[in-house]
C-alpha cells in the first residue's frame, strides 16, 4: 500500500475541489448575498398606494433574504425613473425596481433610455392594480352618463388627471373617450397624491388612478363613477365597470420586480424566491387588500414572456389611439 505524504494529499484535495468551486461561482455569490442593504426603487411619490405596497414587499423580501431592503422613491416620467436607473446599474442584485406595464407601452410613444426586451432581468410579477375614475362629491357629474353628456356638449372642456402620460389610468380613459365619441382634456401628474390634491382643489374635474382615492370615496369627499376591471370590485359593488356600461374598456395592470440585465441566474432565483415568499406574508396580503390589489404571480421566465407579449399588444393599442411615436 502506497502512502501519500500530507503535503501532496492536501494539494490533490485542493485540485479536486477547485473545478467544483469554479463551476458554481454564481451559487456561491448568491449564498453570500446580501452583504449590504438592497435598494428597491418605487418610481412613484411617497404616500400613495404603490408606495405602501412596495414598502410592505421590501420589508418582507428583506427578511426572507436575511438582510435589509430599502425603498427609494423616484417619482416622475410616468413611472419610468426606476427602470431608467436599472440601465446603468451593476447587475449585482443591489439595485431593483418596480416594473409596470408602462415599460412595454411607452417605447411605442416616445424615445426611452431602455429596450424592455433587452435591458432588464425580470425577477417576478407579484400583483396588479384596481383602477377607477373619481370626481369631487359635490360635482354635478354623478355618473359616467353625466360625464359623456357634458363632454359632448363641451368638447375638450372636461379635465381629468392621471399619474402620467402613457400610464394605464391615462390610456384607459382615452380608450373610453374614443369608444364614447368624446374629447377630454388630460392633465398628467407625478403621482396619485398630487393628482388627488388637484381634484379636491377643483383644478381638474376628475382623476383617474389606482385606489389611492379609496379613503376619499369612503369618507364622502369623492365619488367613484366607474372602475376599469373585468368585473365589479368587492369593496364597491354598486359601482359599475366601464365595460358593463357599454364602453368595452378593461384595464388591469400587473406589475413586478426587475433588475439590470445580465444578473447571475442563481442570484435571480434567490431574489425570485424571496419575493415569491412575500405573497404568503399576512402583512403583505393585508396591504394588497387595503388597496384592492390581488396576487398576480408569474415566475421569472413567465414574467419576461408576458412583457414580450404585452409589448406587441400595446403597440396595437397605441396606434389605434393615435399616440404612436412620431419619427
Amino acid at each position: 500500500m502506497t502512502r501519500t505524504d500530507p503535503t501532496r494529499r492536501r494539494l490533490l484535495q485542493a485540485g479536486l475541489s477547485l473545478p467544483a468551486a469554479l463551476a458554481l461561482p454564481g451559487v456561491a455569490r448568491a449564498q453570500a448575498f446580501p452583504a449590504k442593504p438592497i435598494k428597491l426603487i418605487c418610481p412613484w411619490p411617497a404616500g400613495g398606494a404603490t408606495d405602501a405596497v412596495m414598502r410592505a414587499l421590501a420589508d418582507s423580501a428583506g427578511k426572507a433574504l436575511g438582510g435589509t431592503m430599502v425603498v427609494e422613491n423616484k417619482a416622475g416620467a410616468s413611472g419610468m425613473l426606476g427602470p431608467n436607473e436599472l440601465v446603468g446599474a451593476r447587475p449585482d442584485g443591489y439595485t431593483l425596481s418596480q416594473l409596470t406595464i408602462g415599460i412595454a407601452r411607452l417605447p411605442h410613444m416616445q424615445k426611452m433610455l431602455f429596450d424592455p426586451l433587452k435591458d432588464f432581468t425580470y425577477i417576478a410579477n407579484l400583483t396588479g392594480y384596481t383602477f377607477g375614475i373619481v370626481v369631487r362629491a359635490d360635482s354635478p357629474i354623478k355618473s359616467v352618463k353625466d360625464l359623456v353628456d357634458y363632454a359632448k356638449a363641451n368638447p375638450d372642456k372636461f379635465t381629468y388627471g392621471s399619474p402620467g402620460t402613457g400610464t394605464t389610468p391615462h390610456l384607459a380613459v382615452e380608450e373610453f373617450a374614443f369608444k364614447a365619441g368624446i374629447k377630454l382634456q388630460h392633465v398628467p401628474f407625478k403621482g396619485f397624491a398630487e393628482g388627488m390634491q388637484s381634484l379636491l382643489g377643483s383644478h381638474v374635474m376628475a382623476h383617474s388612478d389606482s385606489t389611492g382615492w379609496a379613503s376619499h370615496v369612503d369618507a364622502g369627499s369623492a365619488r367613484l363613477l366607474a372602475t376599469y376591471g373585468s368585473k365589479r370590485t368587492k369593496r364597491w359593488p354598486a359601482v359599475p365597470t366601464l365595460t358593463e356600461l357599454g364602453y368595452e374598456t378593461m384595464a388591469e395592470s400587473p406589475f413586478g420586480i426587475g433588475g439590470p440585465k445580465g444578473m447571475d441566474p442563481a442570484l435571480t432565483r434567490r431574489l425570485h424566491d424571496a419575493f415569491r415568499k412575500t405573497l404568503e406574508d399576512p402583512q403583505v396580503l393585508a396591504t394588497f387588500e387595503k388597496y384592492d390589489q390581488s396576487v398576480i404571480y408569474l415566475n421569472s421566465g413567465d414574467y419576461e414572456k408576458s412583457i414580450r407579449d404585452t409589448y406587441v399588444k400595446e403597440k396595437v393599442l397605441i396606434e389605434r389611439l393615435g399616440l404612436s411615436l412620431k419619427t
